[in-house]
């Protein structure tokens, strides 16, 4: 039976959502199969439409909607809700070790909520969170109101109510809808110490469980849901879908006054027949400061020759919007925005999880887990929470050749600032500067940042050294340390760094072949090979050669599997390394299968403390219904972990496939083998791929 645990919020607008994802988000991180189920369904705030429209509801979905209960309820029905939710709890949750359910926010609509949390909590025997923010409340006023919402639950003594989780602590004083700020309306850095020393957390029992700071950046919404809800005119799309807004000006100043507040990420509201303000904004957002949005009302369209004039700054990506009402009425619906988010907004999703997540009680995700039984396999969010926790740990200056990619950027504070790495950005220094102030990146203090023009001339004399061999002169090393990836690469060698991320720009040639010529091979390897780390679903696989060997022999492909299984054991995965070809044991013949077949056993020979077998059909190694029929007595089919293709044709063909089709994240290629840590990057590599492949590099330098 699942351990349930219902998140009941103590007022509205505490983020009840926000801190169940971040909940299920840490348990997750700590292999806990956690499912989240939502009893009863209130429909979103964030509509200008009729709210009190009637949903239909067939008796299907698990979430029953907020109307058919205050319908059954109007009509003393009460036993019949609980029923079905119960009903509904059963078969959700049959497959998981921790429910974590949701319980109904209390609105001014919904007064009664308190109520029906409570039912629902008995109806279900669940142990009972509650979700609160202090708003504008003093710390007596606070623990007064927490007092009294648990009386509702039997009191702070209740052995059902085992704390607190404080929500949005320092946020800026708002009305029940927790609108964005008008810039700059909030603290940072707040004091949260008196939150944390509540009396109310001196009974037994009765604990803070997590305190979380009110963090702009997590509620920014996407310039695309504030046009949703004020059903907007779009006038240009631009770069509506992933621009987001941080703050709001309403402006009828002049252009002179207005030019200190066109700032990244703001939203400027103006009405429509201030061209003068449009088209200064226009400029600014072509000069590269890169404003959220333009916001247009009383329903005026700018003219043609208008239009043209901004035809540039459109072009770029500036969103612009219209609205039919004046500016006073456009600032109450915009205040009345709620921060909700949306379902398909993944990236505020996962930023909202960790940052969640990273300020709940360890000790209380620690008991949870105690009492779920883990995930084996390791399911992905616990290998990418292992990842960064490893990471820290190693505490590794990693350098970053192409410093002036806004991605890699990203990429450098978000590790600087969580404490994944230290990251050295090799560019011009003024660009990276310019570029993270246009794209509102913070760059942390502890981000290091070098000018490569000038410190190459100090790196020519160890370059001639290293490959006079070679025929390496003054002339060409002075040539070949213009590129970045050569001078950083040179940086590792000497020891000034611990590892190297390249390929966001350069090609998988131009990373790793100044690694080969200077880094060279591990003194205990023989070759250098590569692994992707596939995140399934539910579990993580391992993929290797999928990147660098063509045509490996039996001992390489042997060295193969004895690499990505000690890589395996390095990040925290039992290995179990599955030999892959076209045949399953002895039942094909030919020169491929028999190459598998001498890899196997020479890797068996070196490594007898690895499991590994083959060869393997890949359905035989993954599914174990097949590996029954096909491979009985193996100790790797159907559990294999860890595949290791014949050949590059094959395996790179295979991870594309796989992660293509199941749309699935895939980290690497990490190189194996190699002296120092060297790893390349896709192109098209995302700013969260560059994260996980800093921190794959931090770790691979402890080791």
């Amino acid at each position: 039976m699942a351990n349930r645990l219902m998140l009941v919020p103590v007022g509205f607008g505490v983020g009840l959502t926000s801190v169940t994802l971040g909940l299920m988000h840490a348990c997750q991180q700590k292999g806990i199969k956690v499912g989240h189920f939502k009893p009863i369904s209130q429909p979103s705030r964030n509509s200008l439409a009729d709210k009190n429209q009637t949903i239909s509801w067939s008796g299907n979905d698990s979430s029953i909607p907020l109307s058919y209960v205050e319908e059954k309820m109007g009509d003393g029905q009460h036993d019949v809700i609980l029923e079905q939710i119960v009903a509904h709890y059963n078969h959700f949750s049959k497959d998981y070790d921790l429910v974590i359910i949701e319980g109904v926010i209390p609105t001014t609509r919904q007064p009664y909520a308190g109520r029906i949390n409570k039912e629902v909590a008995q109806a279900l025997s669940s142990n009972i969170v509650l979700v609160a923010s202090p708003d504008s409340d003093s710390t007596e006023e606070f623990e007064d109101r927490i007092e009294v919402s648990a009386a509702t639950f039997g009191g702070l003594k209740s052995k059902k109510l085992l704390g607190c989780i404080i929500n949005k602590l320092n946020s800026p004083d708002k009305d029940e809808f927790g609108l964005l700020p008008r810039e700059n309306e909030f603290e940072h850095n707040p004091d949260l110490t008196p939150w944390q020393n509540l009396t109310i957390f001196n009974h037994e029992g009765f604990s803070l469980l997590g305190s979380i700071a009110w963090e702009l950046d997590l509620i920014a919404p996407r310039v695309i849901d504030i046009a949703n809800y004020l059903n907007a005119t779009v006038i240009n799309a631009g770069d509506m879908e992933h621009r987001r807004i941080r703050s709001i000006s309403f402006c009828a100043r002049s252009v002179s006054n207005l030019v200190s507040h066109i700032q990244p990420s703001r939203l400027i509201v103006t009405p429509g027949d201030r061209t003068d303000i449009i088209i200064a904004t226009c400029l600014s957002a072509l000069n590269g400061t890169k404003v959220g949005a333009l916001i247009l009302t009383n329903g005026y369209l700018p003219n043609k020759d208008i239009m043209a004039l901004c035809e540039h700054a459109l072009a770029a990506g500036l969103p612009v919007l219209s609205v039919p009402w004046d500016t006073w009425q456009t600032s109450r619906h915009l205040m009345n925005f709620t921060p909700e988010l949306p379902q398909d907004d993944i990236q505020r999703q996962d930023r909202v999880k960790q940052y969640i997540a990273d300020n709940l009680s360890p000790s209380w995700i620690e008991q949870l887990s105690q009492k779920a039984n883990q995930l084996n396999p390791m399911s992905p969010p616990a290998f990418r929470h292992k990842l960064t926790e490893l990471a820290k740990q190693a505490n590794k200056l990693i350098v970053l050749p192409e410093g002036t990619d806004i991605r890699t950027i990203k990429a450098a504070a978000i590790c600087a600032e969580r404490g994944i790495a230290r990251c050295q950005l090799l560019g011009n220094k003024e660009q990276i500067l310019k570029i993270a102030e246009q794209q509102g990146i913070t760059l942390p203090s502890g981000l290091i940042i070098t000018d490569p023009d000038l410190i190459r001339d100090n790196y020519i004399n160890p370059l001639v050294e290293l490959r006079k061999h070679k025929g390496m002169t003054d002339v060409v090393a002075k040539q070949e340390l213009k590129d970045n990836v050569v001078l950083g690469t040179l940086m590792l060698k000497l020891g000034q760094v611990d590892g190297l991320v390249s390929g966001a720009v350069n090609t998988t040639a131009n990373t790793i072949r100044p690694a080969l010529q200077l880094i060279k091979t591990a003194p205990n390897s023989s070759l250098v090979s590569s692994i992707f780390f596939m995140l399934l679903p539910d579990q993580v696989l391992i993929y290797g050669d999928c990147a660098i060997n063509p045509e490996p022999n039996a001992e390489q492909l042997a060295d193969i599997a004895i690499q990505s299984a000690d890589s395996a054991i390095q990040f925290g995965i039992d290995p179990k390394v599955a030999m892959i070809s076209y045949s399953t044991g002895t039942s094909g013949h030919g020169a491929d299968v028999e190459k598998v077949k001498l890899a196997t056993k020479l890797a068996q020979d070196k490594r007898p403390d690895l499991i590994i077998d083959g060869p393997l059909q890949y359905d035989a190694a993954i599914m174990e219904n097949v590996a029954k029929t096909k491979a009985p007595n193996s100790p790797v089919a159907g559990q294999a972990n860890v595949f290791i293709f014949p050949d590059l044709n094959t395996g790179n063909t295979t991870y594309k496939a796989v992660q293509r089709s199941a749309d699935l994240v895939s980290i690497g290629p990490m190189l194996q083998g190699m002296g120092k840590p060297v790893n390349d990057l896709s192109r098209g590599a995302l700013v969260d791929d560059i994260v996980y492949t800093i921190a794959l590099t931090a770790i691979q330098a402890k080791f």
